[in-house]
């Protein structure tokens, strides 16, 4: 190695050595860009579940119905191939409606996967002895359909779908005789 490289060599040494240990660290990097968090959409469905009068007994109708609290409904999804891809109990609040998240629905662009063709909403049991019977309003025996009513919940990161199932109904175990001739039909 010839002079003049080994003094320049030396001097990179002593430049280097002086420069860290006077406290030199090297510079902090920027900031890495915060980028907005992925807009999270999902499927929900809400309904209410009633328990039927006994003077409605053998129809769809509905009045003089009373809200079941704590009644248990499921979410049942099949995909395109009829295996279930999906199932969920929910349970009504207070006021005898249930809100569910279909938390974990696989969705493929196939169009039978879509929550409205393959998910179905079933009764599973009344919080009311005294009205226990599954009923047949709205095809709750072999599932009720959902409905797409154009309802969404946004709020910052999260959306939901919401889709309509039922109203469904237990009716009771029990009807007193009536006095009155049967409907005519």
């Amino acid at each position: 190695m010839d002079a003049r490289a080994l003094s320049f060599s030396v001097l990179v040494i002593l430049i280097a050595s002086a420069t860290l240990a006077n406290g030199y660290s090297p510079p902090t990097p920027p900031p890495t860009t915060v980028y907005p968090a992925v807009k999270t959409v999902e499927a929900a469905v809400e309904g209410m579940v009633y328990c039927q009068s006994c003077d409605k007994y053998g129809s769809w109708s509905l009045a003089g119905a009373e809200a079941i609290a704590g009644a248990k409904i499921s979410i049942i999804c099949k995909n395109h191939r009829q295996q279930v891809s999906f199932y969920k109990v929910f349970q009504t609040d207070s006021y005898g409606h249930f809100y569910g998240e279909l938390k974990g629905l696989k969705m493929t662009p196939h169009f039978l996967d879509h929550p409205l063709h393959a998910c179905r909403a079933k009764l599973v049991s009344s919080s009311r002895e005294d009205c226990n019977l599954f009923s047949n309003i709205n095809n709750a025996l072999d599932g009720a359909s959902l409905r797409y009513e154009e309802k969404r919940l946004k709020w910052k990161n999260y959306e939901a779908v919401v889709y309509a199932a039922g109203p469904l109904a237990f009716r009771p175990d029990h009807c007193p005789a009536t006095t009155a001739p049967p409907p005519t039909y």
